[in-house]
């Protein structure tokens, strides 16, 4: 993939995880700024979103650890566990916050 695809793909996963905040309804502030994403919550607790790209990835960042995605057949996988990065997030969200949110 070239940066413009990538910096495409990555566009369209910051929207999509921004407009399903905002379509549950759930108290998350989404901060877009130089390549992060920002989700902070109301125990003032942070996940960090930032793309890397010279590696052509996604970082996530918990209040637990840092995970690592490579894109892989239309997916975001994390590359030590194989976790998919949407799921991952729903439930990081979860646990950080008792927000639910869906990513479809």
């Amino acid at each position: 993939m070239n940066d413009s695809e990538y910096l495409e793909l990555i566009e369209q996963l910051y929207q999509k995880i921004e407009d399903c905040i905002e379509e549950s309804g759930a108290s998350v502030d989404c901060d877009r700024n130089a390549g992060l994403l920002t989700l902070e919550f109301d125990n003032r607790s942070k996940l960090i979103i930032n793309r890397q790209q010279p590696l052509q990835q996604v970082w996530l960042a918990t209040i637990e650890n840092g995970h690592h995605y490579d894109h892989k057949d239309g997916l975001w996988i994390d590359d030590r566990s194989g976790a998919e990065f949407l799921s991952f997030l729903s439930k990081a969200i979860y646990k950080q916050s008792g927000e639910s949110i869906v990513f479809k």
